[in-house]
């Protein structure tokens, strides 16, 4: 009986195809109210949620043309991202469509980026929407300038030899609020030179 009831627990967990919506005015504080209406993976804690992009709608996807083999004449050439970037034209009408889909009670297309889940920077695939998803500029704390802060710091790890892409890639679309937890403030530790004791 413990086993059914269990079974269907996830199953009303992952079954459901209903975003968390922030409801909340550009600067606000969003809360992880309504966090249980999207699918999320096991995983996840239920206070990132809010932050992040629907995994049934954007999971996240992978540039096929970018490999741990070749990341040396890739992603990690200066000017790499710029070239492969879909035009402002494709990704604004792709952000439209999506904020109705998310059910944004703000409209407005300036308070929201349209994002990269797995940033060109790392390997993402530049125009798949299952990769792209309209992040809120101004929520606190995890918002779209915070995340690009990480995609630096693993495009770094990445290109230096101290992660794998695949680990980096995986990582980020998971939930691009853990990794940030988990490799900015070593990353930024080991960038911090420690002054010599007197």
């Amino acid at each position: 009986m413990k086993k059914i009831i269990a079974l269907m627990a996830l199953f009303l967990l992952f079954g459901c195809s209903t975003p968390p919506v922030p409801t909340a005015a550009p600067g606000a504080t969003v809360t992880p109210s309504g966090s249980a209406q999207s699918p999320v993976p096991a995983a996840v804690p239920t206070e990132d949620v809010p932050f992040l992009p629907n995994p049934a709608w954007q999971p996240g996807a992978n540039n096929p043309d970018v490999t741990q083999d070749n990341i040396q004449t890739t992603i990690c050439v200066s000017g790499y991202s710029s070239k492969i970037r879909p035009p402002v034209s494709y990704t604004d009408k792709l952000k439209k469509k999506q904020i109705v889909q998310y059910g944004y009670t703000d409209t407005n297309l300036a308070d929201y980026e349209e994002d990269h889940l797995v940033s060109l920077e790392i390997g993402g695939h530049p125009t798949d929407p299952q990769n792209l998803w309209p992040q809120p500029r101004h929520t606190q704390p995890w918002n779209a300038s915070i995340k690009d802060t990480v995609e630096n710091v693993l495009h770094g790890m990445i290109c230096s030899g101290q992660l794998p892409l695949d680990t980096a890639r995986q990582a980020i679309a998971t939930d691009w609020v853990a990794a940030y937890q988990k490799y900015v403030p070593h990353s930024l530790f080991a960038l911090t030179p420690v002054p010599p004791e007197p």
